[in-house]
């Protein structure tokens, strides 16, 4: 080991006492002692496995190691039949556990194991390819395991397997981060703008490791490093609109596809979903799309893919079609079956200049200037009103359309590009007439209650949860047991066995014990009747003994793959529409019903 290293075991040590504690301030003091010790040079790496990562998220890395050659390499390692290593596996549930029991009085080879040398040999089998790769794989990680002590290998296998949920999200990195380098939680908000300009938590950590806060300043927007997403906040009138951008606005369709961000440079197309993940494989279609329409030789642009009618260029179809083309294979039939149209809404960077910091009527001209618009590609439809008649006819067609609403955009001065923000900039109306709640919300599940009678070998309800990105915890706001399908039901247990564990996830706030524990990975889109205070949920409590808000009668909608458990609805929104409802200004029926 160099001296610029750090003993694996070091950070076995740490990964052992994040699994110990449901503590979210305890997890950020154990990773901020732990990012102390971390030599600058290695601490990106920590960062990443920290994760369950081998590199930033939008890097894709996939070492191809599924259960089957797990039991495999473990039964080379340790001499046992494959048979018994599968029997234990039946017993513990978890091959990191079973590693651990069969590799026992192992005490490794002798060379101590470091954070750069485990990443190397795990980059070496993510590399292996083609014929014989299998094989190679096998051999590669039987003689890493060989080389761990059983606690090691624990966790190697975990993260070979994709399985190590610590439950320390990215903010609860960059918030040790911060404690660690910048003596402050505070600074935190400085390390997180760096972090929605790169999607690199591994390089923000080396950055401010090295440099302090000053050392943020280095990192730019880089084509092929994903820029965390500007979301939109909601009202439930259009009245509020009106009053939230007193100095104008645009309105523009909501499209029920799939967001994503498109970057550009000569012949290379890449595509990111809302939560950083590569998805470009899904879109070979889009890829040329973007290849053929937008003139810059780089450039990097937000928009809507939505699936179409086949043989139609303006019939859409719902999300959850869309949602069929997330697959690895038969990729190129899908295309055919659903073909797609892109619809651009935003530039972020165009030919070496970022434009992010020009106010969004200047973005939608560079936009307009930039996109060859044609049946494949297009500029969402827009409008320019300040009259609200005129934007509520622009609302009902997209609503005919079949489309979710609108988005409305600030045109004032400041109407800059905040990367990751949730401001009033953008603001979106929905409306569902059939519903007291004007909208619906996005939400993570947290555990099951057992199912009963014609749900029994089931979740028979799901505990779910919103996001409080000030605490960093996941708050409960209702169980959610109606609309689903009998299919849906019968996939959830295995749907959600992979986020299983038997005590409350670490930054998880319930008064409420189902019957099993989710890691919050999950999530749903919900709708319901209406918010109300309850003493059983924690949504906006600030203790055990403080009732919650809670949502009436929720109802399951779809599943969210294209969100991130951190981009649920904020506790803050659930609260500002129960107050509105107490007040009395949120309607309990569509205005124009």
């Amino acid at each position: 080991m160099t001296a610029r290293d750090l003993p694996f075991r070091e950070l076995v040590e740490a990964f052992e006492r994040l699994e110990a504690t449901t503590s979210g301030n305890e997890m950020v003091e154990i990773l901020a002692e732990l990012f102390k010790r971390t030599p600058y040079e290695v601490i990106d790496l920590v960062s990443y496995f920290v994760q369950g990562n081998l590199a930033a998220e939008y890097e894709d890395i996939n070492l191809q190691i599924g259960e089957r050659l797990m039991a495999e390499a473990l039964a080379r390692a340790s001499g046992r039949p494959r048979e018994e290593i599968e029997r234990l596996y039946d017993e513990k549930g978890d091959y990191g556990l079973v590693a651990e029991a069969v590799l026992e009085g192992q005490a490794g080879s002798g060379d101590t194991l470091t954070v750069k040398s485990v990443h190397e040999r795990l980059l070496e089998i993510a590399r292996q390819t083609g014929t014989g790769s299998q094989e190679a794989k096998l051999n590669l990680l039987a003689d890493l395991l060989r080389q761990a002590t059983p606690r090691e290998a624990r966790y190697i296998v975990r993260i070979a397997l994709g399985t190590l949920r610590l439950g320390a999200g990215t903010m609860t990195i960059l918030n040790a981060l911060a404690v660690a380098f910048t003596g402050a939680k505070k600074n935190k908000a400085q390390l997180e703008k760096a972090y929605n300009l790169c999607g690199d938590v591994g390089l923000v950590a080396q950055k401010v490791a090295e440099k302090g806060l000053d050392g943020l300043k280095e990192i730019k927007i880089q084509v092929g490093h994903p820029i965390k997403m500007m979301a939109a906040q909601r009202v439930q009138t259009l009245h509020e609109i009106f009053e939230k951008m007193p100095q104008g606005f645009a309105v523009e369709w909501k499209y029920d596809g799939e967001r994503v961000q498109c970057h550009k440079k000569g012949s290379d197309v890449v595509i990111f979903s809302r939560n950083l993940e590569n998805i470009t494989h899904q879109y070979p279609d889009v890829v040329e799309y973007i290849r053929e329409g937008i003139r810059a030789d780089e450039a990097i642009v937000e928009g809507e893919v939505v699936a179409l009618v086949p043989g139609s260029s303006d019939e859409f179809q719902p999300f959850q079609v869309l949602m069929s083309r997330r697959r690895k294979y038969d990729i190129e039939r899908y295309v055919q079956e659903i073909p797609v149209k892109l619809f651009l809404f935003d530039v972020l960077y165009v030919d070496g200049e970022s434009v992010m910091e020009k106010p969004y009527p200047e973005r939608r001209e560079i936009l307009e200037k930039i996109v060859q618009r044609s049946e494949h590609i297009d500029l969402a439809d827009r409008l320019v009103s300040d009259d609200p008649e005129e934007i509520e006819n622009f609302f009902n067609e997209a609503v005919e359309r079949g489309l979710e609403g609108i988005v409305a955009k600030s045109c004032a001065p400041d109407s800059v590009y905040r990367a990751g923000a949730r401001e009033w900039s953008w603001i979106k109306w929905k409306r569902d007439y059939s519903l007291e709640l004007a909208d619906t919300f996005d939400v993570v599940a947290v555990g099951g209650f057992a199912g009963r009678g014609k749900r029994s070998g089931t979740w028979g309800a799901l505990l779910c949860a919103v996001y409080n990105p000030d605490l960093d915890r996941f708050e409960t706001l209702c169980k959610v047991s109606t609309g689903f399908s009998d299919e849906e039901l019968a996939k959830l247990p295995e749907l959600f066995k992979p986020y299983e564990t038997d005590q409350v996830p670490a930054r998880v706030f319930s008064k409420l014990e189902p019957t099993k524990w989710f890691e919050p990975v999950l999530v749903l889109e919900i709708s319901g009747a209406e918010l109300t205070k309850s003493p059983i949920h924690t949504c906006g409590a600030q203790s055990e003994d403080e009732p919650g808000i809670a949502l009436r009668f929720p109802r399951f909608l779809r599943f969210r793959d294209d969100k991130s458990a951190e981009e649920t609805t904020t506790v803050a929104e659930v609260k500002e529409l129960f107050e509105k409802a107490r007040a009395g200004k949120a309607p309990t029926k569509s205005p124009a019903s």
